[in-house]
């Protein structure tokens, strides 16, 4: 309750942070916990590391399959950037930039051959376990 409104989890990640912030960087700070989505940080986000801590948070999820994979060339992502596309550039270029920007050598060297996404996919299975996620 938030001045006698009440307010969901959803709300407060999509009516009001992504609006308000419009950083791509929210999705990996803030999500619905399933085994799809980027890992839940273990502790409280503190403003005098949120920067590093969300440029790590991409730089795992991203190089993690969970991210994106390839298959014989076809770049496949998580439905994450399908379905927030805008908050990622707007297309598909964008998204792969996005993407390149926090790959590996080797992965980024696979979206860099890429010219376009040719999947998405998602897991909603819940991350209720300990270490389920990596």
């Amino acid at each position: 309750m938030v001045e006698d409104e009440i307010l969901t989890l959803d709300d407060v990640e999509h009516r009001i942070l992504r609006p308000f912030w419009m950083d791509p960087h929210i999705h990996y700070a803030l999500n619905c916990a399933s085994i799809g989505c980027p890992n839940l940080q273990g502790r409280a986000w503190r403003a005098a590391t949120l920067d590093a801590d969300l440029e790590a948070a991409a730089g795992v999820y991203v190089n993690h399959a969970r991210g994106f994979t390839t298959e014989g060339g076809d770049v496949i992502v998580s439905s994450i950037y399908d379905w927030f596309t805008a908050d990622f550039g707007g297309d598909d270029e964008s998204v792969l930039r996005h993407l390149a920007r926090y790959a590996e050598p080797e992965r980024q060297a696979m979206l860099q051959a890429a010219s376009r996404i040719d999947d998405h996919q998602y897991d909603w299975a819940l991350n209720d376990l300990a270490g389920t996620a990596p």
